[in-house]
């Protein structure tokens, strides 16, 4: 039985999860495979921590270049994260004539152009699955059984940390700040957790399921995005009133020449099926022209999905060594030449519902001012809540508009802001209630 020998960067978290997945299950590998997987080094700079796993002798080293330089490595997995050195590392793989697997959606959604034309001209397989949706095969759903569709939209769930904290305060009625120190102590957020609550995370991933959506180069810096801090739980008391949830939605859509790209929360009806993903899980919903709409769901992060995926891409490389091919798909799906670079659709141009909550003045004549603003930016009022009267105090005033542009909105807001009788900027939420 032919050998074929990997090579891991990185022995954090999902590296050990990849130890113990190629320990435990290589005799099923080995079943589906027709091959062993050999894990030849693991490099790290730190090699005498325990992680709890099973790694044979002269396998550990401190050098990099142990594994980038050693002809019988035939796979590279990159865990390292971050941007460097993973990124350098990566190149001088494919350099060396190795194929690549990684989890890093960051160093992807900022250095994937070099690093598939790097791939392109030394003819290797670069594949991530485990950098979008952790154990959800969407990835190579996108570029297998789903690649004859044209693709018209792709929405996500993507950032387990941010549907934790919105599902506890849905739940719970709990405020952001306390959801997310409970989240902080049972290890689903970051000691700064700033990439995940401001949806940063959410945008690199995002950057890369459009890029193999469209077919298009997406610069995660031209991704709109905004993050779940500014979230009250009277904001996810009032979407339940209303009949939706809260969720930190990336969103992108093929509108012609262009795609909106954008990253914030948002309400959707409770009766979608977006709505019932709860917790630290992920979902993906696609729109193809012939398939329709098709949801993926699981769990989108931690040692044991992730190493799931990770060791499925190897897999996939290895039948193509034992088959005696190089390079089978391009990275993004798409040959090289016929990938384009569509106009990233601006903000303001965006037409959407929304959703406005005021902090307001307890007087008469709040109501008209408001509403004579917004239909001077020809903003149409669908519904208006506003609670009982209060003594001194402000009070809410929540809005819901007919469909309306984002650049006219912002220009309303602007000014109500600046009126005398609104005591906090207003809070400002987009709806997406039409979904197919």
């Amino acid at each position: 039985m032919k050998d074929i020998n990997i090579g891991l960067l990185g022995f954090g978290t999902i590296g050990a999860g990849v130890v113990k997945l190629l320990a435990r299950n290589s005799l099923l590998i080995e079943e589906k495979l027709g091959a062993r997987l050999i894990l030849k080094k693991i490099a790290d700079l730190d090699i005498t921590t325990d992680r709890g796993v099973p790694v044979s002798p002269g396998v550990l080293t401190s050098n990099a270049d142990d594994v980038l330089s050693d002809p019988e490595i035939s796979v590279v997995i990159e865990l390292i994260g971050g941007y460097e050195p993973a990124r350098s590392f990566v190149l001088r793989a494919i350099e060396n004539g190795k194929h690549v697997v990684t989890a890093n959606k960051a160093l992807l959604a900022l250095h994937g152009r070099e690093i598939y034309a790097a791939a392109a001209r030394k003819g290797v397989e670069v594949l991530y699955e485990a950098a979008v949706g952790g154990g959800i095969p969407v990835l190579s759903a996108i570029r297998g059984n789903l690649a004859a569709n044209n693709f018209a939209t792709v929405l996500g769930i993507l950032n387990g940390t941010c549907n934790y904290i919105l599902t506890k305060m849905t739940k719970d009625g709990a405020d952001f700040a306390d959801v997310l120190k409970k989240a902080q102590e049972l290890g689903y957020a970051e000691a700064d957790p700033t990439f995940d609550i401001e949806g940063i995370d959410t945008a690199h991933k995002l950057s890369i399921l459009l890029s193999l959506c469209f077919g298009t180069r997406v610069e995660f810096k031209d991704i709109h995005t905004e993050g779940i801090s500014s979230i009250s739980s009277l904001d996810i008391n009032y979407a339940r009133d209303f009949g939706y949830k809260i969720k930190l939605l990336a969103i992108g859509k093929r509108d012609g020449e262009r795609i909106e790209a954008r990253v914030h929360p948002t309400m959707i009806p409770v009766n979608y099926p977006l709505a019932d993903v709860d917790g630290a899980f992920n979902a993906i919903r696609l729109t193809g022209d012939f398939v329709g709409p098709v949801m993926l769901y699981g769990r989108g992060a931690g040692m044991d999905p992730t190493a799931s995926a990770v060791v499925g891409d190897v897999m996939d490389i290895s039948r193509n060594i034992l088959a005696g091919i190089g390079r089978r798909t391009a990275p993004l799906g798409f040959q090289e030449e016929r990938i384009r670079d569509l106009q990233i659709k601006p903000i303001g141009e965006i037409v959407s519902k929304f959703y406005i909550r005021f902090s307001v003045m307890d007087e008469p004549g709040v109501i008209a001012r408001i509403a004579g603003e917004l239909g001077r930016n020809n903003i149409s009022i669908e519904s208006m809540v506003q609670t009982a009267r209060s003594v001194q105090e402000s009070v809410p005033i929540v809005i819901m508009t007919h469909e309306a542009r984002e650049m006219d909105i912002r220009k309303a807001l602007a000014e109500i802001d600046s009126f005398d009788i609104v005591r906090e900027k207003s809070n400002l939420i987009r709806i997406e209630d039409n979904l197919e």
